[in-house]
């Protein structure tokens, strides 16, 4: 699929770098601007990447399975003729610097990744899948202040502003590219590293320990909620306390 990426690239950006998609349009033919909200490019994104991910499905014999809820994991699952399942989750986060990312959220540490015969939340239980990949979108968003209010037609369509560029695209098991810090927010899903450069050689904090630590360090972490609610202690919170609390376990 690495060797696939270019024809990800192509359509979602111009020769130019820029997203290719300008606005909606309606059966009116008019075309209103993209919101800068990160949920929407991301979902427009995931429209845009699925049809290309079927022509891959179809030509190396997969059967691709979609998700059939929003919140189950993961957003697409390949099922080779031999019956192996590997998973794969689109991700589109946007740049915070020259070399930094907002970053992805991995899926859940709770429920099915602990639970691995779970049927909750999943399109197949965990202990299914032999591999879990991420396939990330990593974007600059537009300086220039976009109008939401603004209506085109399609002769103005080279004139509207896109509200993304330069985008990067990369595939990794997800962990390699995982931090030791929950995603952001209060839900209980795993986070990556905020590195651009990390994200695309997959250099996270577990990539030299291997997916046994990953695994291991996951499904043992607790948030402060969840050791209050076995009344229990936060047992660590980075890989440092990780080590500490191995050698007096």
């Amino acid at each position: 699929m690495r060797e696939y990426l270019p024809v990800f690239q192509s359509t979602i950006a111009n020769d130019i770098g820029d997203w290719v998609v300008k606005g909606f349009i309606d059966t009116y033919r008019n075309i209103y601007t993209v919101s800068v909200d990160t949920k929407v490019i991301s979902k427009l994104i995931e429209l845009m990447l699925f049809p290309r991910i079927a022509e891959f499905a179809r030509l190396h014999s997969y059967e691709l399975h979609l998700a059939e809820h929003q919140n189950h994991y993961p957003d697409l699952t390949l099922a080779g003729t031999d019956g192996q399942k590997i998973a794969f989750d689109l991700k589109s986060t946007y740049r915070t610097g020259a070399r930094t990312a907002s970053g992805f959220t991995l899926g859940a540490f709770t429920g099915y990744f602990r639970n691995r015969d779970s049927r909750k939340n999943i399109s197949f239980p965990y202990r299914e899948y032999k591999r879990h990949y991420v396939l990330g979108v990593i974007y600059s968003r537009s300086r220039e202040s976009i109008d939401e209010r603004s209506m085109f037609n399609l002769e103005e369509l080279d004139s509207i502003q896109s509200v993304a560029h330069d985008f990067v695209f990369l595939l990794q098991e997800k962990w390699k590219i995982a931090s030791d810090k929950p995603g952001s927010g209060n839900t209980k899903n795993i986070g990556s590293t905020k590195s651009v450069q990390d994200l695309v050689d997959g250099n996270g904090a577990f990539s030299t320990l291997g997916e046994r630590v990953f695994d291991h360090y996951w499904r043992n972490y607790l948030t402060k909620d969840m050791a209050l609610a076995i009344e229990s202690n936060v047992p660590y919170r980075s890989l440092t306390e990780y080590w500490h609390w191995l050698d007096g376990d």
